[in-house]
């Protein structure tokens, strides 16, 4: 390269701002093992936890799912939850899958990180755009450091939440 001239970087989260379709492509070249979402158009690490292994441990291990932001209004925004219930039909070998039914969350450290431009948690804009998916049904969210759970269903009148805490002795 040329004086002045900066060669691109080959680290992501670096590279600047991506759109929801370059992070896919992005993630379709990077191995099975590399978990990585999409945070106001910047490509975050996921830190492994026990969600992690709750993932590699289920059955849709052989598919992520990257559920679509854009019905949301958050075009690079693209979050990739722990467990997700999906159509049986689709290809071995595909790594995303566009509709989902059940979409869950196990809460790590990187869930309460602030979205940049926003006052918002990771783990609220993904609640959000997971209640915005057309095709959900219900969004799951568990808390890894304490016995915290809260489930949000589609009804007929809209979505109807609930919240399950450890009651106090």
């Amino acid at each position: 390269m040329g004086a002045g001239i900066k060669e691109p970087s080959k680290d992501p989260a670096k590279a600047g701002r991506m759109s929801g379709e370059r992070f896919r492509a992005f993630q379709e070249g990077r191995p099975d093992h590399e978990r990585r979402e999409l945070i106001a158009g910047v490509p975050m690490m996921m830190t492994p936890s026990f969600s992690t292994t709750l993932w590699r441990s289920t059955t849709m291990a052989a598919s992520q799912c990257s559920v679509p932001a854009s019905s949301s209004g958050r075009a690079n925004f693209r979050p990739e939850p722990d467990v997700a219930v999906i159509d049986a039909d689709y290809e071995p070998g595909q790594r995303f899958v566009d509709r989902a039914y059940l979409l869950a969350e196990i809460v790590s450290s990187t869930d309460g990180t602030r979205v940049p431009d926003t006052d918002a948690k990771w783990i609220d804009v993904k609640r959000t755009i997971y209640l915005a998916h057309a095709a959900c049904e219900a969004v799951l969210i568990i808390e890894q450091d304490r016995m915290e759970v809260r489930l949000d269903t589609r009804t007929s009148a809209g979505w109807s939440s609930q919240r399950w805490v450890r009651p106090t002795n």
